[in-house]
């Protein structure tokens, strides 16, 4: 990340400044050549033997390279023993992950600990689950070295809301921009998140693919898909062999039925790396949409074994077993989701429609509510946490829901029909023609609604208007019910019914007027008028 930036601001900055920083920064003195034979085994993943050849060295760069090839020894041998079936975690051994805490610390009380290895040592507490503690380690570390992405990046996954970003005490450093706009989008702030973007593209970064990629996840957050497709077009054209973010970029071609795109996308990712974990969830995506879910739960497994912390694999091989009808399996991916990243409210979300199919509507609500939580403005969320508690019975909580998500706009169009129906099943029978109109209204306006809840909607209308007598209405509405298959015959017979009502009202007016006599009647200018008042049915709270 730090290198794209580098690229971007390339027309910019001084690089003769820059070369004496890295020449005074790279001076190892008698630790140079086991430094260069470590640094040749730690690329080639042989973790353990470059920590061998540098065990006694003393330069801060070298120690760090020394304790950071102990940790990803460890964690090289943790992912080799993993199983490769989704079952529970096995409970994981952290005796290595204790000693390196061990002797890091005892560097960290005497101050011996540079940027780089404090940032291991945040890691190490973090994995160890002393929160608290590695987030203070990870502010000394970007205090030390504000240009160290990695430091930034780990304390974002550690901040759970803005009062806690709000608390910390970070280096007043233009990298401090990026940590901020990346964590935003990690709180779903899409809003601020663009601003800050934009500031950072009109100070030299408007290069930044970095800066590219980030705008488009914040149109793919908003479920602004056509957007976010856009973004990422511009993406590819000005950095055709990026596989970074490819995998959300075939969510959304996914979302978006688009079969061409995302088989061009597989063919082009496999083309340019076929072992990244992105490439193997682009051809999982793509054996999704073909119905293909053996095929797609296959390359997701392959991705996990590329990296078992890799999130969107969890959540997608959790949908792919819920279309398998593998609860189980679904409900153990998606936790694992939950135990990479608390945040992805995707992964809480499937497990509330796993407990639902499941029907067990108290632990679908409990994890709705904590999909709500990370997305408050999400319509969805809400509609799903109503219908949890109009199945617990819990009407009153339920109509709450179902309004709120009429609110925030209701994205799938199903919060005002349930409302309604919860509205005439509670016998609030003037509430429940407000909230069908309302219906009506919006399914003329927009015209993406069931054509089966339009039909119920108006049949209900019928039968409101018929019982207060006012038959214009009734009849407009019983000729709205005939244009639907699923309530014609029963709207023929309201008709027939309203027609001879119309007809007794006409002869009881005719038989008033015959009464009358002519000295009895007034004036025209005092003519009574006794047609019934309209009835304002729009939609209030």
């Amino acid at each position: 990340m730090t290198a794209e930036m580098a690229f971007a601001l390339r027309e910019t900055i001084d690089y003769k400044e820059i070369q004496e920083i890295i020449q005074k920064s790279q001076t190892l003195g008698a630790d140079y050549e086991k430094y260069t034979l470590a640094r040749s085994y730690f690329d080639v993943k042989e973790y353990d033997r470059a920590a061998y050849f540098i065990q006694d060295c003393s330069h801060p760069k070298v120690y760090f390279l020394y304790m950071y090839s102990r940790y990803l020894a460890d964690e090289k041998r943790k992912t080799d023993n993993r199983p490769d079936s989704i079952g529970p975690p096995k409970k994981i051994e952290n005796g290595n992950l204790k000693v390196l805490q061990s002797e890091l610390s005892e560097r960290h009380k005497k101050k011996e600990l540079d940027g780089f290895c404090l940032y291991l040592y945040g890691v190490v507490l973090k994995k160890l689950d002393f929160v608290k503690e590695a987030i203070d380690v990870f502010v000394e570390a970007v205090r030390k070295e504000p240009l160290h992405w990695g430091a930034w990046q780990e304390m974002t996954r550690l901040i759970t809301d803005r009062e806690m970003m709000s608390s910390l005490v970070l280096p007043d450093h233009w990298m401090k921009q990026f940590f901020l706009a990346h964590l935003y989008l990690e709180l779903q702030m899409n809003d601020e998140a663009v601003k800050l973007y934009m500031r950072l593209c009109s100070h030299g970064f408007h290069r930044s693919t970095y800066i590219m990629a980030q705008n488009a996840l914040a149109f793919h957050n908003r479920r602004a898909v056509d957007q976010a497709v856009s973004a990422f077009e511009s993406l590819q054209k000005y950095d055709p062999y990026r596989l970074d973010n490819m995998d959300t970029y075939s969510n959304l071609l996914y979302v978006k039925e688009m079969r061409a795109e995302l088989a061009y996308l597989a063919h082009r990712c496999c083309d340019i790396d076929k072992y990244r974990m992105e490439t193997c969830c682009v051809i999982g995506n793509y054996y999704s949409l073909r119905s293909q879910h053996e095929k797609a739960v296959l390359y997701f497994q392959r991705a996990l074994r590329l990296n078992p912390h890799y999130l969107s694999a969890w959540t997608l091989i959790g949908h792919e077993f819920m279309e398998m009808k593998n609860s189980s399996a679904a409900i153990q991916a998606y936790r694992q989701a939950v135990e990479v990243n608390r945040r992805d409210y995707r992964a809480w979300y499937g497990l509330g429609q796993t407990y639902e199919i499941m029907k067990m509507p108290f632990y679908s609500l409990y994890y709705y509510r904590q999909a709500h939580q990370l997305r408050p403005n999400d319509s969805r969320m809400v509609v799903a946490m109503g219908e949890s508690y109009e199945k617990l019975d819990q009407l009153q909580e339920a109509k709450k829901c179902f309004w709120k998500a009429h609110s925030l706009g209701d994205v799938e169009g199903l919060a005002l029909i349930k409302l309604a129906r919860l509205y005439e099943k509670l016998k609030e029978e003037e509430q429940a023609a407000a909230a069908y109109t309302e219906f009506i209204y919006e399914a003329a306006h927009q015209g993406n609604y069931s054509r089966e809840d339009q039909s119920q909607a108006y049949m209900f209308l019928t039968n409101y208007y018929l019982k207060r007598e006012m038959l214009d209405e009734a009849l407009s509405a019983a000729q709205k019910c005939a244009e639907f298959t699923e309530t014609r015959e029963e709207a023929k017979d309201m008709l027939k019914e309203i027609a001879n009502l119309r007809m007794r009202e006409g002869a009881q007016i005719q038989e008033v007027n015959v009464s009358i006599t002519d000295d009895q009647l007034p004036s025209g200018d005092h003519t009574p008028f006794s047609s019934l008042p309209p009835m304002n049915l729009r939609f209030t709270p």
